[in-house]
């Protein structure tokens, strides 16, 4: 599989990238990936220098909850930790806008997943320029103040952000799912149709289907703005979801296994006595 057709390494539309393919045994080649994920976790554990920050963007019914769920199913429950962000609490919003995510990043040895990341202060805000007001920034006292250099200027902070976290051991993959909006259509109606798949469908995922085009915009402005060596974006076909789960997977354990993860061996004279810890334990 040619895995560098999904980086973002020049100036892209979002246009030329398809949102399906279809690999074949695509979850039985995943149960194989996820226990070298969950060796790898392992080893990055028990070497203690770096952490793995996943984000994942995509638009609603993308796919991002279950392919959590399934990617990361055979590591180790405490390796693994899941922020989903949502609307910025009272607290989050007496903070600048990367607070939240600052504080939710994994510790060295773990692997967190963004679902919706830092980015949301780039898309959704572009989208919906009014809920900047709500954060009561100093020098923003109307919404015309809200432009476009506005939004560079963000991406600019999130840059170094991730340059600032990555030069200290995290290393920083970007997920995004790129799903066709005639396959977000027939999820929406899954979701109608199906009585006890009823509580996932909500009456704003139609309001925000509607401005799809301005959504597309953002999303390769963005792309195109924050896609860095030390932090680059990956954009996955997400039609269908066992392919994309075992592409981002493959990309996942690529990537990590550049890290060539050590365990650490014990000290020569701890070594030396393992014999007699040994005989130790057996006469008890």
């Amino acid at each position: 599989m040619n895995l560098e057709k999904y980086r973002v390494s020049n100036k892209i539309q979002l246009n030329n990238f398809k949102t399906k393919e279809v690999i074949e045994d695509a979850n039985k080649a995943l149960k194989k990936l996820r226990k070298k994920i969950s060796k790898l976790q392992d080893a990055m554990y028990a070497e203690g220098k770096y952490s793995v920050l996943i984000c994942l963007q995509g638009m609603d019914t993308s796919g991002k909850d279950s392919l959590i769920r399934e990617v990361f199913k055979d590591v180790n429950a405490r390796g693994v930790q899941v922020h989903s962000f949502k609307v910025p609490t009272e607290l989050e919003l007496k903070h600048d806008f990367l607070w939240r995510h600052y504080i939710a990043l994994p510790a060295k040895g773990k692997i967190g997943v963004f679902n919706r990341t830092h980015y949301e202060n780039v898309l959704v805000t572009r989208v919906h320029p009014n809920y900047i007001l709500g954060e009561n920034i100093p020098t923003v006292k109307k919404i015309e103040e809200v432009d476009d250099t506005f939004f560079y200027n963000r991406m600019d902070r999130i840059n170094d952000f991730e340059k600032h976290i990555s030069d200290n051991g995290t290393i920083v993959l970007k997920f995004f799912l790129n799903l066709s909006k005639e396959e977000q259509k027939n999820r929406l109606l899954r979701r109608l149709n199906i009585p006890e798949k009823n509580w996932k469908f909500s009456a704003g995922d139609l309001k925000e289907r509607k401005l799809w085009d301005k959504y597309m915009f953002c999303y390769e402005d963005l792309l195109n703005r924050t896609s860095k060596e030390n932090a680059p974006w990956f954009i996955l076909p997400a039609d269908d979801k066992p392919t994309v789960r075992l592409i981002l997977a493959e990309i996942l354990l690529k990537e990590l296994k550049k890290y060539n993860f050590k365990e650490p061996t014990l000290p020569k004279k701890v070594l030396d006595q393992i014999d007699d810890f040994k005989t130790q334990l057996n006469n008890e």
